[in-house]
């Protein structure tokens, strides 16, 4: 990869460039495991492919960037931590779309709770109406205790078994309250 953001290099240091070329790569990985996974199995459905695209991009993650970082067990998968930042792979769309456009599949749960939590401050505060507003559950309570955990970059890619990875990114951002849409305060290309 060319040169570096000043993003990057004040998120990762000397190691940007070198995670810049290891993480598209370990994706890349990832698809060709799940594919083999599905052509093993032969069904008509894609779920072997899902399936082993979504336990593959952590073990891969793992495996690669293992030299450079902790890994964090997180919900039965290893997430990596590089210089404080949880590194966490988001599979958002099956076409080569702009990362612009990734939405959650769900505004609860272990991903909205890891944005929302480890995520930047939001750019807008939230109104106060002054209204109790539900507790959402901690699902992250193994991470609470880290203390090296000061940050979450996601890792957004498109992917999809015919095409293979069409973009590879890294960035970070907000999830708005009872949203899916993400907000995102940085995104660099790692594909070009």
């Amino acid at each position: 990869m060319g040169s570096m953001s000043q993003w990057a290099n004040d998120t990762f240091g000397a190691l940007a460039c070198k995670l810049a070329d290891i993480i598209p790569a370990c994706l890349v990985s990832a698809h060709d495991r799940a594919r083999d996974c599905h052509e093993a199995i032969r069904t008509q459905t894609l779920e072997a492919y899902g399936n082993g695209l979504y336990a593959s991009q952590y073990e891969v993650l793992a495996e690669g960037l293992a030299p450079y970082g902790e890994p964090l067990r997180l919900r039965g998968r290893d997430v990596m931590l590089v210089k404080g930042h949880l590194l966490y792979p988001l599979c958002y769309s099956k076409r080569d779309r702009p990362v612009t456009t990734a939405r959650l599949r769900s505004s609860y749960g272990l991903r909205a709770e890891l944005i929302r939590e480890y995520g930047p401050t939001p750019m807008q505060q939230e109104l106060d109406l002054g209204l109790d507003e539900p507790q959402e559950s901690r699902t992250i309570p193994e991470l609470l205790k880290h203390p090296g955990v000061k940050g979450l970059v996601l890792l957004p890619y498109a992917c999809s078994m015919e095409r293979g990875v069409m973009r590879a990114e890294w960035g970070i951002a907000e999830l708005p309250h009872g949203s899916r849409d993400l907000i995102w305060h940085r995104h660099d290309p790692l594909w070009p």
